[in-house]
Formats: structure tokens, sequence, C-alpha cells
């Protein structure tokens, strides 16, 4: 399983990553393998509003749907529209080609809440 050291998680399985102002969101390589092949990625607008903790989001899997958790509050700046097209990059490339929304957050103190690398194995480890 990857987890990058660069990268922040939530408890709810999405990644982040700073890109000065903004992060970019995705899920992570467990969330991914925990889910199965992905068919259908729902996404908010850009322009959306999210708030951390909510759903702005949901994968489908061939064995179930699960919603995706804004790990900030703010605004949707970008969303990755090749997800429509090609959901399968949620399981080939989770960090890479399946970020999902960069996000302009509203309360920069909520990055401060996320969890590093190794406190997100510790959680995953746990369950």
């Amino acid at each position: 399983m990857s987890l990058p050291k660069e990268l922040l998680y939530s408890e709810e399985h999405e990644w982040v990553k700073k890109e000065g102002e903004k992060v970019r969101v995705g899920i992570t390589d467990f969330a991914q393998s925990e889910l199965g092949d992905i068919v259908f990625v729902e996404l908010p607008e850009e322009g959306d509003e999210v708030e951390a903790d909510e759903p702005f989001g949901s994968v489908e899997s061939v064995k179930t749907v699960s919603e995706l958790y804004a790990p900030v509050s703010g605004k949707v700046v970008e969303v990755n529209e090749e997800l429509e097209d090609s959901p399968e990059f949620v399981n080939e490339s989770p960090y890479e080609k399946a970020w999902m929304i960069v996000v302009e957050p509203s309360d920069a103190s909520e990055i401060d809440d996320l969890m590093s690398a190794d406190e997100y194995k510790e959680m995953i480890d746990e369950d």
C-alpha cells in the first residue's frame, strides 16, 4: 500500500496535497483497495462550496457506493473531469491521475486537523 509522506490524510480516507493557497483532494490507496473496481465517480461542480466532514461526491464500485467526505471547507476551483470517462484511474493511480477536486480552503486551520502518513497508517492498522 502506498502512502506518500508529503500528503495529509483524513479519517474518511481522503488525501490532501497542499498547493500554495489551495489543496488537491483524492482518496487513498487503502480506500480504493477496500472498495474494489471503481466504475463511476460523482464529483461537485467548479464553484461549489464544500464543508469539512460533509459529503462532496461519491464513488461507485462493483461492490458498493461510497460517499466522499471533504477534508476541508472551501470553494471547489477545479474538478478532475477525466474521472467521468476513466473512473478506473482511482484504482490505477489514486495519488496522481485520480485526484478529484482542488479546493480553496475557507479556514486554513482545518488543514492542521489532518493526519500525517504515519498517523494515518496507525489508524488503518488499528481497524
